[in-house]
């Protein structure tokens, strides 16, 4: 990334701590920022009734291609984001976007990097929901949410993670039983421990 950009970007972004679960997008919204997170951890999923689906995580050093590709061609988010832990982002305003994607081709670079690599997650996804058995699919969730929060105890309630993967709670209270019982978690009260 070129110094002038850089130097644009400390000058022109915005600082923000955002609190864990805080909504910073939300489905039909314009997008006005694009974030990108310095510290901390962001949640961007798909809702629909009372189900979502956890499309990707944003973590630091990374942006949301969603987000920019609203912000380019000035349509409504398709996405709800929140703070999965305490983060720092850095909002990029969206008319100088517009204009330092013109002026900085680099930046487009960045971009298209990090929607290759959202373009594998989703990929990922359909992947598990397809073909992946339930047990896989929630074994490799826990394990991907241990990693993002650098964690190996998730303080996850079984209704949180049947709204995340988009199944019944009672699927997930079965399936979590049998990971425990092929001794890959533990389940505590506070929490479920990764093996």
């Amino acid at each position: 990334m070129p110094l002038a950009l850089k130097q644009e970007i400390l000058e022109k972004g915005k600082l923000l701590s955002v609190p864990a679960g805080t909504e910073i997008l939300r489905e039909g919204q314009y997008v006005q920022v694009v974030p990108l997170v310095l510290e901390g951890l962001l949640k961007v999923f798909s809702s629909y009734e009372d189900k979502e689906l956890l499309l990707y995580y944003i973590a630091p050093a990374e942006s949301c291609v969603m987000s920019f590709s609203a912000a380019l061609w000035h349509t409504p988010s398709k996405v709800f984001a929140i703070a999965e832990e305490d983060t720092q982002a850095l909002l990029l305003p969206v008319d100088l976007l517009r204009d330092w994607v013109k002026k900085y081709p680099s930046l487009n670079d960045l971009f298209f990097q990090q929607f290759n690599k959202r373009y594998e997650d989703l990929l990922q996804t359909i992947h598990l929901v397809l073909f992946e058995k339930m047990d896989k699919r929630l074994y490799d969730y826990l394990k991907e949410k241990a990693k993002n929060l650098d964690t190996e105890r998730i303080d996850l309630r079984h209704h949180q993670i049947a709204r995340e993967m988009g199944t019944a709670r009672e699927v997930v209270t079965r399936v979590l039983k049998k990971l425990e019982k092929d001794r890959l978690i533990i389940q505590h009260a506070n929490g479920i421990e990764i093996l």
